[in-house]
Formats: C-alpha cells, structure tokens, sequence
C-alpha cells in the first residue's frame, strides 16, 4: 500500500497550480501559476498589486479552496490600528474574573503594609489575567497562533495607515507575532500569506522587500473569454466575444473606474437572463450600469457604444440622445482635472521615508540582542488599566 503522502495539498508544479485553480474557475496564466508556485515553496508573502477587479483577492480565495487551508482575511482601512489586525484583550472576561476572585484578592492584599504594598503584591499575580484565555486573537496572530494551516490575506493594504505597515513587518519576515504581557509567537506552520494593493499610495521599501511580487492587469481579449465561459454565464460564445471586445473598448477610455473581470461576468449574465444573442447600442446602453458606476463614466461610455458595436457606424454630435432612449450624455471635461489631481500618486513624498532598514528596528521582536518573554509583569497593553482597580480594591 502506498504511503499517504505528508502534504497531499502542496503542489507539484506550475501546471498543477494551472490546473487545480482551473479546476476552482480561476484562469492563471504562466507568471501568475509560477509566482503561486514560489510562494508555497519560499514560504514567502507574495504582493500583489494592480487596479480594482483583476482577480487580486480571488487569488488567495482559490489559493485557500486549493490547498485545503483556512482563509484568514484582514480588510485595511485608513485609521486602522495595530490591535484591529493582531490582538486585543478581552477587558469584559478580565473584570468578570476579577469580580468572581475578589474574596482571593483580598485575601492576597490582607496584611500588606501600606497600598504600594498590595500593589505590587498584586502585580506579582497578574500574568494570570494576561494569559491566553484573555487574548482575542486578531487575524495576523490567528494565523500564527492557529494550529491549522492557513492563508491570510491582507486585502488592500494600501489603504491603511503607514504605521499598520511597520506592524506588519514582523509578521512577514519571521511568521511571528510579538505581545508584550506575554511573549512572541512563532508559527509552526508558516500561513500562506497575500497582500493586495489598489495602487492608492506607493508601499514602503520595507514591505515590498519581504515580499514576492506580481503586477496584475487586465487579461488580455483570449484569457477574459476563457474567464467568461468558465463561469458558465450563459451568454452564446459569439456574444460574449464581442461583449470582451467592447468591454476593452470601455477601458482605453479616461473613465474613473475601469470595468473590472468581475462586472464583465457580471454584465454577460446580464444579458444572457434578458436572453440576448447579439449585441446591439440598446441593449447595451440600458444595461452598461452593470459595469459602470459613476455619471460621468456612463456618459462617456453611451457617446462611444454605438462604435464599440460597430466600428464602422457614424457616431451623432455629443450632447445628442442614442436612438430615441433619451440617456443623457453627461460632459464633465470642466472636472477632470480635479479627479486628476485627485487621483495623483505619492511618489514623491514617499521617495525619502522608503529609506533601507527604515522599520527592522524598533519594534517589539525585531531581530537582535534582546528578551523574547517578558521580563516585567505588565508591561503592555492594559497594565495601568488593571493597577488602578487593584489599588481600588485595596483601598
């Protein structure tokens, strides 16, 4: 009888990514499957950067589906802080705790002296109360801590605030996670871990060099078709040809937000449910909100459909209505300098804070001389918060 092999879900090879993601709707082409490939075998975090809806987060989704591993999903948003994506402790179990043991905290303080006294007699207990059985484990330590393999996305980092990336740092460089009433947590099974990025704001040095990398774009016409008929749409072969087709179309235009791999599923099931087999400025025109969503991307998009459809048809003068369907076409050239300005990167102001060994300094566990427990009871979060009710209870 053969031996079950130790890790049945890693894969084998480029293909087999290929073909077990396939096999999950996802299309990956070659760089993609091998990047995949490389972050199971480096145990390394791969950065995957690119607009809004080209398959970034779907990717650790099937990466999870694949592998049989738990998928752990940090969402970033600005002001998060550190105890949003790591840990917090549970202040209602503590109190309830200390409530159900003030008889023993009394007799523990019975005799003391004076009240700095029964202070410290206190303090010399407290690593009771910050234990495990009152941390509440956030995604990034949940993904340490876990005894079952995991992937952890941190989906759209660059929306989060500059200090959540230096907290970061140790996560994906050691697969550990350092908290101060306790210690550091090290992974037994290192997570599999995907960041996603927007392209909103530049990346420290710091993150990007712990990190694989890839750049998604959008597929080109023959990889979006296969992406349509693998999601079974319905929409005839002939049809959801010529809809990638003007989909594209709609992405060489200045739009604010670009049709996404998503919304082109979702606009071809669209229009397989309204039972359309050819593709006409109508029915596009009424049905072109699936995959736009502001005003002054509709009107650009209703001024070009006609010639989308049909290369060779004669546009009518801007400001005019499409075949009697009275859509309004909205001109806000007067704003585009203002979305334009809006939408600028940081390049510059980030150019001097993306300094070599900005963040391996400085924070909690980072590598160098230095204790890995804790060598003072605590000295972390929550610690001035529990002296003050052990001196009331004193008191």
């Amino acid at each position: 009888m053969p031996a079950t092999p130790a890790h049945p879900a890693e894969f084998t090879s480029v293909e087999d990514v290929t073909e077990r993601f396939a096999a999950h709707g996802y299309i990956a082409d070659r760089r993609l499957a091998t990047t995949v490939f490389l972050l199971t075998r480096l145990d390394k975090p791969v950065l995957l950067e690119g607009p809004a809806g080209v398959g970034k987060t779907e990717l650790a989704k099937t990466l999870a589906a694949t592998t049989g591993r738990r998928l752990l999903r940090l969402q970033c948003y600005e002001g998060q802080d550190e105890s949003r994506a790591l840990y917090e402790w549970d202040y209602g179990k503590q109190l309830l705790y200390t409530q159900m043991l003030r008889d023993k905290i009394g007799e523990l303080t019975a005799g003391a002296p004076d009240l700095v006294s029964a202070v410290r007699r206190i303090e010399e207990q407290d690593s009771v109360f910050f234990s495990d059985r009152f941390l509440a484990p956030r995604p990034l330590l949940e993904a340490v801590r876990g005894e079952e393999p995991s992937v952890l996305l941190i989906d759209e980092v660059d929306r989060a605030d500059e200090a959540l990336e230096a907290v970061l740092l140790e996560c994906l460089a050691e697969y550990q996670v350092s908290v101060p009433e306790i210690g550091t947590y090290t992974a037994k099974t290192p997570p599999y871990i995907v960041l996603t990025s927007n392209n909103s704001r530049d990346l420290s040095a710091a993150l990007k060099r712990r990190c694989l990398h890839l750049s998604l774009g959008y597929p080109d016409a023959e990889r979006e078709l296969e992406i349509l008929r693998s999601k079974d749409t319905g929409l005839p072969e002939a049809t959801a040809r010529h809809l990638v087709e003007v989909v594209r179309g709609l992405r060489e235009l200045r739009l604010r937000k670009n049709p996404s791999i998503s919304e082109t599923v979702d606009w071809a099931r669209t229009l397989a449910v309204l039972g359309v087999e050819e593709l006409g400025p109508e029915v596009l025109a009424d049905t072109v909100n699936v995959v736009l969503k502001y005003e002054r991307d509709l009107g650009r998009a209703l001024d070009v459909l006609p010639r989308l459809v049909d290369p060779n048809r004669t546009l009518p003068e801007p400001g005019h209505h499409h075949d009697g369907h009275g859509h309004p076409h909205h001109h806000h050239d007067d704003h585009d300098h203002d979305d334009d300005r809006h939408e600028a990167d940081g390049r510059a102001l980030r150019t001097a804070m993306d300094r070599q060994g900005r963040h391996d300094k400085g924070y909690y566990g980072a590598p160098g001389p230095g204790p890995t427990r804790r060598t003072a009871p605590g000295a972390g979060q929550g610690a001035r918060a529990f002296a003050a009710m052990a001196r009331r209870r004193a008191v």
